[in-house]
Protein backbone atom coordinates (compact mmCIF):
# COMPACT_ATOMS: atom_id res chain seq x y z
CA UNK A 1 0.00 0.00 0.00
CA UNK A 2 1.15 3.53 -0.71
CA UNK A 3 2.96 5.02 2.33
CA UNK A 4 1.03 8.26 1.86
CA UNK A 5 -2.28 6.56 2.65
CA UNK A 6 -1.05 3.79 4.94
CA UNK A 7 0.47 4.34 8.35
CA UNK A 8 -2.58 5.80 10.08
CA UNK A 9 -4.16 4.23 13.13
CA UNK A 10 -5.24 0.65 12.37
CA UNK A 11 -7.79 0.78 15.21
CA UNK A 12 -8.56 4.50 15.19
CA UNK A 13 -11.04 4.70 18.11
CA UNK A 14 -8.79 2.80 20.52
CA UNK A 15 -5.42 4.16 19.33
CA UNK A 16 -6.57 7.78 19.18
CA UNK A 17 -8.03 7.48 22.69
CA UNK A 18 -4.76 5.99 23.96
CA UNK A 19 -2.71 8.69 22.21
CA UNK A 20 -5.03 11.41 23.53
CA UNK A 21 -4.54 10.08 27.06
CA UNK A 22 -0.75 10.15 26.60
CA UNK A 23 -0.92 13.74 25.32
CA UNK A 24 -3.19 14.72 28.21
CA UNK A 25 -0.77 13.11 30.69
CA UNK A 26 2.20 14.84 29.03
CA UNK A 27 0.54 18.27 29.23
CA UNK A 28 -0.76 17.66 32.77
CA UNK A 29 2.62 16.49 34.07
CA UNK A 30 5.26 18.69 32.44
CA UNK A 31 8.71 17.13 32.31
CA UNK A 32 7.46 13.52 32.26
CA UNK A 33 7.85 11.55 29.04
CA UNK A 34 4.91 9.47 27.83
CA UNK A 35 4.92 6.58 25.36
CA UNK A 36 2.73 7.06 22.30
CA UNK A 37 2.38 4.73 19.34
CA UNK A 38 0.13 3.52 16.58
CA UNK A 39 1.12 5.75 13.66
CA UNK A 40 3.68 5.00 10.97
CA UNK A 41 3.92 8.22 8.95
CA UNK A 42 6.36 8.77 6.11
CA UNK A 43 9.85 9.99 7.01
CA UNK A 44 10.96 12.39 8.29
CA UNK A 45 7.83 12.61 10.50
CA UNK A 46 8.32 10.48 13.64
CA UNK A 47 5.71 7.95 14.77
CA UNK A 48 5.11 9.88 18.04
CA UNK A 49 4.62 13.20 16.24
CA UNK A 50 2.42 11.45 13.67
CA UNK A 51 0.24 9.97 16.43
CA UNK A 52 -0.11 13.41 18.01
CA UNK A 53 -1.21 14.91 14.69
CA UNK A 54 -3.67 12.07 14.01
CA UNK A 55 -5.14 12.65 17.47
CA UNK A 56 -5.26 16.45 17.60
CA UNK A 57 -5.75 17.62 14.01
CA UNK A 58 -8.84 17.69 11.83
CA UNK A 59 -10.30 19.76 9.00
CA UNK A 60 -10.66 22.76 11.36
CA UNK A 61 -7.04 22.67 12.54
CA UNK A 62 -4.63 24.77 10.46
CA UNK A 63 -1.23 23.07 10.61
CA UNK A 64 2.18 24.47 9.71
CA UNK A 65 5.01 22.19 8.61
CA UNK A 66 8.51 23.57 9.13
CA UNK A 67 11.81 22.62 7.52
CA UNK A 68 12.24 19.09 6.19
CA UNK A 69 8.73 18.13 7.33
CA UNK A 70 7.28 20.43 4.67
CA UNK A 71 7.56 17.81 1.94
CA UNK A 72 4.94 16.28 -0.38
CA UNK A 73 4.88 12.89 1.40
CA UNK A 74 4.18 14.34 4.84
CA UNK A 75 1.73 16.93 3.46
CA UNK A 76 -0.27 14.25 1.66
CA UNK A 77 -0.22 11.85 4.63
CA UNK A 78 -1.54 14.51 7.01
CA UNK A 79 -4.14 15.75 4.55
CA UNK A 80 -5.32 12.22 3.77
CA UNK A 81 -5.62 11.12 7.41
CA UNK A 82 -6.83 14.33 9.07
CA UNK A 83 -7.96 16.77 6.34
CA UNK A 84 -6.07 19.44 8.29
CA UNK A 85 -5.26 22.42 6.07
CA UNK A 86 -1.53 23.08 5.69
CA UNK A 87 -0.93 26.78 6.30
CA UNK A 88 1.57 29.49 7.14
CA UNK A 89 3.06 29.87 10.61
CA UNK A 90 0.98 32.99 11.31
CA UNK A 91 -2.29 31.12 10.72
CA UNK A 92 -1.38 27.83 12.42
CA UNK A 93 -3.13 26.26 15.39
CA UNK A 94 -0.41 23.60 15.38
CA UNK A 95 3.10 23.70 13.95
CA UNK A 96 5.58 20.89 13.71
CA UNK A 97 9.32 20.87 13.11
CA UNK A 98 12.68 20.99 14.79
CA UNK A 99 13.26 23.85 17.23
CA UNK A 100 15.55 25.55 14.73
CA UNK A 101 13.06 25.18 11.87
CA UNK A 102 10.24 26.69 13.95
CA UNK A 103 12.17 29.94 14.52
CA UNK A 104 11.36 32.79 14.88
CA UNK A 105 8.72 31.96 17.48
CA UNK A 106 7.10 35.40 17.27
CA UNK A 107 5.52 34.32 13.97
CA UNK A 108 3.09 32.07 15.90
CA UNK A 109 -0.09 33.25 17.62
CA UNK A 110 0.15 33.50 21.42
CA UNK A 111 -3.53 34.28 21.91
CA UNK A 112 -5.14 37.50 23.09
CA UNK A 113 -6.22 38.59 26.57
CA UNK A 114 -9.83 37.93 25.53
CA UNK A 115 -9.02 34.60 23.83
CA UNK A 116 -5.80 33.08 25.21
CA UNK A 117 -6.83 29.72 23.72
CA UNK A 118 -6.20 31.11 20.23
CA UNK A 119 -2.51 30.37 20.49
CA UNK A 120 -0.40 27.86 18.60
CA UNK A 121 0.85 24.57 19.94
CA UNK A 122 4.29 23.64 18.66
CA UNK A 123 5.21 19.99 18.19
CA UNK A 124 8.98 20.03 18.44
CA UNK A 125 10.66 17.00 16.89
CA UNK A 126 13.75 15.53 18.55
CA UNK A 127 15.99 12.64 17.54
CA UNK A 128 16.13 11.28 21.09
CA UNK A 129 15.27 12.16 24.68
CA UNK A 130 17.83 14.86 25.54
CA UNK A 131 19.52 15.32 28.89
CA UNK A 132 17.82 17.77 31.26
CA UNK A 133 18.87 21.40 30.79
CA UNK A 134 16.22 23.19 32.85
CA UNK A 135 14.28 23.15 36.08
CA UNK A 136 10.52 23.16 35.59
CA UNK A 137 7.94 24.27 38.13
CA UNK A 138 4.28 25.15 38.10
CA UNK A 139 0.94 23.36 37.72
CA UNK A 140 1.24 19.58 37.49
CA UNK A 141 4.71 19.51 39.05
CA UNK A 142 5.27 18.61 42.69
CA UNK A 143 7.90 21.20 43.63
CA UNK A 144 10.23 21.15 40.66
CA UNK A 145 11.67 18.70 38.15
CA UNK A 146 14.71 18.73 35.90
CA UNK A 147 13.84 18.18 32.25
CA UNK A 148 14.74 19.27 28.74
CA UNK A 149 13.45 22.49 27.23
CA UNK A 150 14.54 23.33 23.67
CA UNK A 151 14.78 27.06 24.34
CA UNK A 152 13.08 30.21 25.54
CA UNK A 153 9.58 30.89 24.30
CA UNK A 154 7.19 33.82 24.58
CA UNK A 155 5.02 33.55 27.68
CA UNK A 156 2.90 36.08 29.48
CA UNK A 157 0.43 33.70 31.07
CA UNK A 158 -2.33 33.19 30.11
CA UNK A 159 -0.78 34.04 26.74
CA UNK A 160 2.03 31.99 25.20
CA UNK A 161 2.97 28.91 23.25
CA UNK A 162 2.40 25.35 24.40
CA UNK A 163 5.05 22.80 23.40
CA UNK A 164 4.84 19.07 22.78
CA UNK A 165 8.27 17.52 22.40
CA UNK A 166 8.25 14.36 20.27
CA UNK A 167 10.92 11.71 19.78
CA UNK A 168 10.35 8.48 17.81
CA UNK A 169 8.07 6.95 20.45
CA UNK A 170 7.69 9.44 23.31
CA UNK A 171 6.22 12.86 23.96
CA UNK A 172 6.59 15.43 26.73
CA UNK A 173 4.48 18.51 27.30
CA UNK A 174 5.60 22.01 28.22
CA UNK A 175 2.43 24.06 28.63
CA UNK A 176 2.66 27.83 28.78
CA UNK A 177 1.90 27.69 32.53
CA UNK A 178 5.22 25.91 33.19
CA UNK A 179 8.00 28.08 34.58
CA UNK A 180 11.34 27.22 32.99
CA UNK A 181 14.72 28.07 34.55
CA UNK A 182 17.68 26.94 32.48
CA UNK A 183 20.51 25.16 34.34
Amino acid sequence: MNQQISGGFSDAPRQSATAFRAILEAMSRPGQWQEVQGAMPPAPLSPAAGAAILTLADHNTPLHLAGALDCPEVRYWITFHTAAPITSATEASFAIGTWQDLQPLDQFAIGTPEYPDRSATLIVTLDEVPAPNATLSGPGINGSVEAFCPGARPTAFPLGLDLILATQSRIMGLPRSTKVEFL
